[in-house]
């Protein structure tokens, strides 16, 4: 079995392996996504606008929770299938046991720190006196099962780099699936509120990491870890962080775009408005995660044959991944732009928070279409280890466009500035993401004509 993920992944053809991994991949990030959407549903429904908007205040922690984990996990899953793919499978074994510790200690660390500071960094975060106490509520639960949450998010991407997207797949979708469950019973029927879905959140987050535990000790991961691998081996820390670094900065610059943001609305609007974009950040994760699922079911695939010298499939891989993703985020584009009203309204029915968000979701989402090749486009280089390259494309949206453009706009259009940032955003870190891309593709091509020269020339012979 164990062979067979190793020979697909060098030999299969791209369009089916793409397939056969991406979709456990964009399953398990659309019930991650449905987690979110429906754990914001509940709240507003069960808790209140100002209970959505508390819940939007504490986003910026879960992002960096979710920085320090994807940093660990996507620097180790790159360096997996490039020595897997080269052949060097103890190496692999031994990135697999450090990124295990490593995340482990960090979270703690995070977590102790973030219960220590956590009405100064709320304030920081944009909470207001109204919004404060409902976050204050969400986040200290939240905080208390991070380190199963990190240890569940990095995990699985050391799971995919195996070949292994089912196993990924369905921890993931033990911890939605329970979340869902539980949500209701916590929030109505023991009268919790949003303590109830912080609650709900945890349990299940702990279930998924008593999963992934399960999977690889039981002998069916592809990598045997020892306790030997436990201990992290410092020499590989600089090549897991230097590729890992690019996934930690768009997170965080998630984390701290959500403080400009939160905060930037509160100035220049109320805490409505606030809502407003908590909802729509929930409904656009939800259709981004099915995009990041290609990106996670390519991953493997680039960094195999990237680490076999097979540079055709790399390329052919590459392509595929942009036509697809490229087809399903105009697919989101059309379905949000038709039905706008109807899912917010999912959230709440109050008539301010439809009559305000409505427009603002049109304008935010104007280039969605574009996103997909975005998304793609920066993953290529971390799956193939090119650290500069996957760290500045990683930056580009978030950091280098929309925050400038979320400071500087609202001076001339007050808070419509805010909400056009996003459109603009999306277009210059397009065509910025376009130009290394093409750039990328040429040097694959010359790889692939020394490829075909060498083949040619043993045939001759």
């Amino acid at each position: 079995m164990n062979n067979n993920r190793k020979y697909e992944l060098g030999h299969e053809k791209i369009s089916k392996l793409l397939l056969k991994y991406s979709t456990p991949a964009m399953i398990g990030m659309i019930f991650n996504a449905l987690y979110n959407l429906v754990d914001t549903i509940f709240i507003g429904r069960g808790a209140g606008t100002l209970a959505i908007a508390g819940l939007s205040i504490s986003f910026p922690m879960q992002m960096l929770i979710m920085a320090i984990a994807q940093t660990v996990g996507i620097g180790s899953a790159s360096l997996i299938s490039r020595s897997l793919g080269a052949g060097d499978h103890r190496k692999a074994e031994r990135v697999a046991g450090t990124s295990f510790t490593t995340v482990g200690v960090l979270s703690i660390i995070f977590t102790i720190f973030g219960m220590i500071f956590i009405t100064p960094l709320l304030r920081l975060f944009g909470a207001t006196d109204t919004i404060l106490p409902y976050s204050i509520d969400y986040l200290t639960i939240i905080l208390i099962g991070s380190p199963f949450f990190s240890f569940t998010v990095s995990s699985n991407n050391v799971v995919r780099s195996e070949g292994n997207a089912k196993t990924a797949m369905f921890s993931m979708i033990i911890g939605t699936g329970l979340n869902i469950i539980l949500d209701p019973i916590f929030i109505f029927g023991f009268n919790l509120g949003i303590k109830g879905a912080a609650v709900a959140t945890v349990i299940s987050q702990f279930c998924s990491f008593i999963y992934l535990i399960i999977y690889f000790l039981s002998g069916n991961s592809l990598l045997k870890i020892h306790r030997k691998d436990l201990v992290p081996d410092l020499k590989l820390l600089p090549e897991i962080f230097s590729i890992g670094i690019s996934s930690f900065t768009r997170t965080i610059a998630g984390s701290l775009l959500a403080i400009v943001l939160n905060n930037s609305i509160a100035y220049y609007g109320t805490d409505l408005h606030i809502a407003i974009y908590g909802v729509i950040n929930r409904v656009l994760t939800f259709i981004l995660m099915p995009l990041f699922g290609i990106v996670q079911g390519l991953q493997p695939i680039i960094g195999f044959n990237y680490g076999a010298k097979n540079m055709k499939r790399v390329k052919d891989a590459l392509k595929l991944a942009i036509g697809v993703s490229t087809a399903m985020a105009t697919f989101s584009f059309i379905l949000l732009m038709t039905f706008t009203g109807p899912i917010l309204r999912l959230f709440n029915n109050d008539p301010n928070l439809l009559q305000e968000g409505v427009p603002v979701l049109r304008i935010i989402i104007i280039f969605t279409p574009l996103i997909g090749f975005q998304i793609i486009g920066a993953s290529l280089f971390q799956s193939i280890g090119k650290a500069l390259p996957a760290l500045i494309l990683s930056m580009s949206r978030q950091i280098l466009f929309l925050i400038p453009a979320i400071l500087i706009l609202p001076l001339y259009f007050k808070l419509s500035g805010i909400w056009y940032a996003f459109p603009l955003s999306d277009l210059l870190s397009i065509v910025v993401t376009a130009v290394w891309v093409i750039k990328e593709i040429r040097l694959l091509n010359q790889h692939v004509e020394k490829e075909q020269e060498i083949k040619k020339n043993q045939q001759l012979l």
